[in-house]
C-alpha cells in the first residue's frame, strides 16, 4: 500500500556524505539568538543535497492571499511561520544534528524560533524549562497500532539517554512520545522511524494530531466499521506529499492544531466529542455504512467546547475527501491573530452550523453525502471493556494490559515487543486510556502470557477498578506549563485509594497538570487539575501544589463534560487528597470503605 520513500533515500545520502558546513560560533554559546542573528546557521543548510521536498511548493505557498494577509498581521507564531517556511525544518534537523555531532556547534546556537517553534514540525518539542536541550518527540501512530519492530525501536531510541528522562509515554491520542531526545540524536531517530514506515512529522503546534480510531478495530463483533484503513488513509492525506514522502506542505501551516477521531461503533473509544472532527459510525437506512459527523470539540486553557452535530452523513469511502475539504477551509479561513480563537469551533460559530456544512460540502464536491442518519442504540448494548482478557473467537482472545499512567521504560518497551512477537504476530494496540492491547492471543497461551507479563516492570496483567483506570498528562516532571507533578501523584493516590475503598465498577480518574487539560480532566468520572492550594504549616497558611476536582464526566455513547470543578484547592501532599477522593468514591460511585 505504501510505496518506497524517495525522501528517505535523499536524507540518507545527506547523512552519509561529507558535510562542508561553515558555522559561526559566538564567544558565548549561552546567549540564545533571534532568527535574524543566526543567519550563518540557517544558510548552512543551503549547501545540502536537494531533497525531494524542495521540488514542491512550500507550506506558505498554499495559503490564499487573504490567509497570507491575516497571517502577516497575525500572532507571534504566524510571523515565525512566515519568516522561514516550516517545511525547511524537515531538512534543517539533519544539518543541525550533523553539525552538533561534528562539534561545529551546539543546540544553544540554534535560533530560539527554530528550537521552540519550527522543530515542532518534525515532532520535536523543546522542554526548555525542565530539561534544557532535551526534547519530547511526538510520533504519528494512526489508530494506535504499533508493530513489535517499532516498539523495539522506541526502546533503542531512548536507551542512549539518562534513564530518568529517556522514557516512552503512551498518550491520550493512542500515540507515542519519546522523551529525552537531543538534536543530534533526532535525525537518526527520524530516519529509523521512516525505515519502519512511521514518522514524527506534522505532530505538534499547528498540525493535525494523531488520528484516533478504535483499538478493537477488526477484532470486535459489534463494530460497524473497521477504522484501521481509514485512519491510515487520513493520516497519509495529512503527512505525505504527492510523491509519497513524509512531509506534506499542503497542510503544514494551519491556524492551530487539529484533532480527528474516527469511531467504529457505539462504544466511541475515540472520544469524538472532544475532537475537531468526530466520525460516528452509523449504518444508513438503506444499509450503507458511513459516519455521522460532529465538529468543533476541543479543550484549552480559555475554553472547553464539546463538539456539535452537523446534519451530515458521510459514506465510508468519502471520509478522506471530507477531511481534505474541512482542513482546506480551516487552513484558508481560520483565525490567525488571536490563538485563543483559532480552533475550528470558532470558525463553525462564525459561519453558523448550517452555513458551515454548506461551505465544506461546496469544497468537497460530490461524495454521496446525505443528511444525518438516525441511530438507535441496540437494546443489549453494554460498553466493552478494554483491560483484561476478552474472547475474540472460539480459539483466540485479546488481552488488555495496564500501563500505569502510560509510562514505559526502555526495558518494558523491549519486553512488550517480545510479547507481541511471541503471542500476537508482532502487533500491539494503544488506547486513549494509555494502556495496550495484545490481540489475537491463542487461548492455550494465556496462562504463559500472564506469567511473562508479571515479570515486566510497569506492565500489569490485572489492575484494580481504580488503579486500572487512571489517565495522566505529562505533569511538571517534563512540562513547563504544568502546575503540579501528575504521574507520580496519580500512581501514589490511586494505589492508596485501592487499599481504602472498594468500588462496584471502574472509576475513571483523569489527572492534568494545568487548565490546558491534556489529561482531559473534564472527561473523567473524577478529574483532577493542577491548581493553587493553601495548607497550614507551623500555624501559617502557605501556598502548596494542589488540585481542583471535577466530577461526573462521561464517555462513550452519551458523553458529557464536567465543565466546572466541584471542589477547589486541595493540597496534593499528604493524606488530605486521599480523604477527599475516598469520600467522593463513596458518595458518588457506590464505594464502600474497606
Amino acid at each position: 500500500m505504501i510505496k518506497p520513500l524517495i525522501y528517505n533515500t535523499a536524507i540518507l545520502l545527506l547523512l552519509l556524505s561529507p558535510l562542508s558546513l561553515s558555522f559561526h560560533i559566538p564567544s558565548s554559546s549561552k546567549n540564545l539568538k533571534t532568527q535574524s542573528q543566526s543567519s550563518d546557521l540557517r544558510s548552512a543548510t543551503s549547501d545540502l543535497p536537494t531533497p525531494v521536498h524542495d521540488e514542491v511548493q512550500k507550506a506558505n505557498s498554499f495559503l490564499t492571499d487573504d490567509a497570507m494577509e491575516r497571517a502577516e498581521a497575525g500572532s507571534k507564531e504566524e510571523k515565525i511561520k512566515l519568516s522561514k517556511d516550516v517545511t525547511q525544518t524537515w531538512t534543517d534537523i539533519h544539518a543541525y544534528a550533523a553539525a552538533i555531532r561534528e562539534g561545529k556547534t551546539s543546540w544553544e546556537d540554534i535560533s530560539q524560533d527554530d528550537m521552540d517553534y519550527r522543530l515542532k514540525w518534525v515532532g520535536l518539542l523543546h522542554r526548555r524549562k525542565r530539561t534544557p536541550g532535551k526534547f519530547m518527540m511526538r510520533l504519528k501512530v494512526p489508530n494506535g497500532i504499533v508493530t513489535s519492530s517499532q516498539m523495539r525501536f522506541y526502546s533503542k531510541s531512548v536507551s542512549e539517554f539518562d534513564e530518568e528522562i529517556g522514557v516512552v509515554d503512551i498518550t491520550t491520542r493512542q500515540n507515542i512520545q519519546l522523551r529525552g531526545v537531543t538534536v543530534e540524536a533526532a535525525s537518526r531517530i527520524i530516519e529509523g522511524l521512516h525505515e519502519l514506515n512511521q514518522t514524527s512529522f506534522h505532530s505538534a503546534l499547528d498540525n493535525v494530531r494523531n488520528v484516533v480510531g478504535s483499538p478493537l478495530a477488526g477484532i470486535s463483533d459489534t463494530e460497524v466499521i473497521d477504522t484501521r484503513k481509514l485512519c491510515t488513509e487520513v493520516n497519509d492525506l495529512i503527512i505525505r506529499d504527492a510523491s509519497g514522502a513524509f512531509g506534506n506542505p499542503r497542510f503544514a501551516n494551519l491556524p492551530r492544531k487539529f484533532n480527528i477521531a474516527i469511531s467504529g461503533g457505539d462504544d466511541d473509544f475515540s472520544h469524538c466529542n472532544i475532537n475537531d472532527l468526530g466520525f460516528h459510525a452509523v449504518i444508513a437506512e438503506d444499509g450503507s455504512k458511513g459516519f455521522n459527523l460532529d465538529v468543533g470539540g476541543y479543550m484549552s486553557i480559555k475554553r472547553v467546547a464539546e463538539s456539535v452535530p452537523l446534519n451530515l452523513w458521510i459514506p465510508e469511502n468519502s471520509v478522506v475527501k471530507l477531511c481534505d475539504a474541512v482542513l482546506t477551509v480551516f487552513r484558508d479561513e481560520g483565525e490567525r491573530k488571536n490563538r485563543q480563537k483559532s480552533r475550528l469551533m470558532w470558525l463553525v460559530e462564525q459561519y453558523g452550523v448550517e452555513d458551515f456544512t454548506a461551505r465544506i460540502l461546496k469544497e468537497a464536491g460530490e461524495g454521496g453525502f446525505r443528511e444525518r442518519q438516525p441511530h438507535v442504540l441496540r437494546k443489549d448494548y453494554v460498553r466493552q471493556e478494554l483491560l483484561g482478557v476478552h474472547p475474540q473467537n472460539s480459539t483466540h482472545s485479546r488481552v488488555g494490559l495496564h500501563i500505569p499512567t502510560g509510562r514505559l521504560t526502555r526495558y518494558s518497551c523491549a519486553a512488550l515487543a517480545d510479547l507481541a512477537d511471541k503471542y500476537s504476530d508482532g502487533e500491539i494496540r494503544l488506547t486513549v486510556d494509555q494502556n495496550v492491547i495484545i490481540p489475537n492471543v491463542d487461548n492455550d497461551d494465556l496462562k504463559q502470557l500472564e506469567i511473562e507479563v508479571d515479570a515486566i516492570e510497569n506492565v500489569d496483567f490485572t489492575a484494580g477498578l481504580i488503579e486500572g483506570n487512571v489517565v495522566s498528562c505529562t505533569g511538571a516532571q517534563f512540562c513547563g506549563l504544568a502546575l503540579v507533578e501528575t504521574k507520580a501523584n496519580a500512581r501514589r493516590v490511586s494505589k492508596r485509594l485501592e487499599e481504602l475503598v472498594e468500588v462496584p465498577k471502574a472509576v475513571r480518574m483523569h489527572w492534568t497538570g494545568c487548565p490546558n487539560s491534556c489529561g482531559q480532566a473534564q472527561c473523567g468520572d473524577i478529574g483532577l487539575m493542577g491548581a493553587p492550594a493553601r495548607k497550614e504549616i507551623d500555624g501559617k497558611k502557605v501556598a502548596v501544589p494542589g488540585v481542583n476536582i471535577f466530577v461526573g464526566g462521561k464517555i462513550g455513547e452519551s458523553p458529557f463534560l464536567a465543565l466546572e470543578p466541584r471542589i477547589k484547592g486541595i493540597p496534593l501532599d499528604g493524606e488530605e487528597i486521599v480523604t477527599v477522593l475516598a469520600e467522593l468514591l463513596v458518595s458518588d460511585f457506590g464505594g464502600v470503605m474497606r
